[in-house]
């Protein structure tokens, strides 16, 4: 992927200002309150909280852990069990207790409906960042908002998916792994093809139940948020994520291309979005 010239088309964000393509900007946040790592001016930066999406893990975030640590954040990405939204949302929200001072949490794919429910009623989360994430409303799953040309709505569940059972799965419910071509070919399309078997080999399942949970809150209708879009994503459409973007609110950057794992392909601008919401914190 040509990483160097695509961020050449990014629109830039800067302390509290959005530059996008789009009109989908909201007003600056409000500010937080003090944390730990110092910084100039007695300010100090907020914790940075990665949560990853369905058929991957913690390593998707490498990238931006790495550019992170360097900028000077505290950063953790923590492990989301992709087996039901409520629960789920519930395992993030007890590690965000455990953080004191303010806290940047960030969403990648169904990561995005995780921290849309766990960030409830958490005070020192102070912004949420999108990463072609799904963010629901009260009442829509995950599935529904994947968009009317994404690979997972036109596509067969038979064509799409190995299935396979699960300990204590609720009825009819499975454990989903992506097939290797649509994994390859539609999920990792802007990572080089070994790179993206590999990561097809090492996916992690995630199951019917998580998304196809209705979300019980809407935590970007009280935090700031910033939207992250890959106009090459095939999983969640760019179409979808504008308007999921629009009705947060969202301060919106658009990717020229990628995939939906531009967040592995291109971990440097998907940082810089991190880094935006990251300083609107005071």
């Amino acid at each position: 992927m040509a990483s160097t010239a695509r961020r050449r088309n990014l629109p830039m964000t800067l302390t509290g200002v959005t530059i996008a393509v789009t009109s989908m900007l909201a007003a600056a946040p409000p500010g937080g309150t003090a944390s730990t790592a110092p910084t100039a001016g007695n300010q100090t930066k907020p914790t940075i909280v990665l949560v990853h999406g369905a058929w991957a893990d913690t390593s998707s975030w490498n990238g931006e852990v790495t550019l992170l640590r360097r900028a000077g954040y505290t950063v953790r990405a923590i492990g989301n069990p992709l087996e039901n939204l409520t629960t789920d949302a519930q395992t993030v929200q007890y590690f965000l207790k455990s953080i004191k001072g303010p806290i940047v949490l960030v969403g990648h794919s169904y990561g995005g409906s995780v921290i849309t429910n766990a960030a409830q009623g958490v005070a020192n989360v102070k912004a949420l960042v999108y990463v072609d994430a799904a963010v629901p409303a009260v009442g829509e799953t995950t599935a529904q908002l994947s968009g009317a040309t994404s690979v997972l709505t036109k596509g067969k569940p038979a064509d799409l998916y190995d299935a396979v059972p699960y300990p204590n799965a609720p009825s009819k419910a499975s454990a989903l792994y992506l097939k290797e071509n649509v994994f390859v070919s539609k999920f990792a399309n802007g990572l080089p093809h070994d790179q993206a078997v590999n990561l097809w080999a090492t996916q992690r399942a995630a199951t019917t139940v998580a998304f196809n949970t209705p979300s019980k809150y809407q935590a970007w209708k009280t935090i700031p948020s910033w939207y992250f879009i890959s106009t090459g994503d095939q999983i969640i459409t760019p179409s979808s994520e504008r308007m999921m973007a629009r009705r947060a609110k969202s301060h919106v950057t658009v990717y020229n291309g990628g995939s939906h794992l531009t967040l592995v392909s291109d971990p440097a601008a998907v940082t810089k979005v991190i880094q935006s919401a990251a300083s609107s914190v005071r």
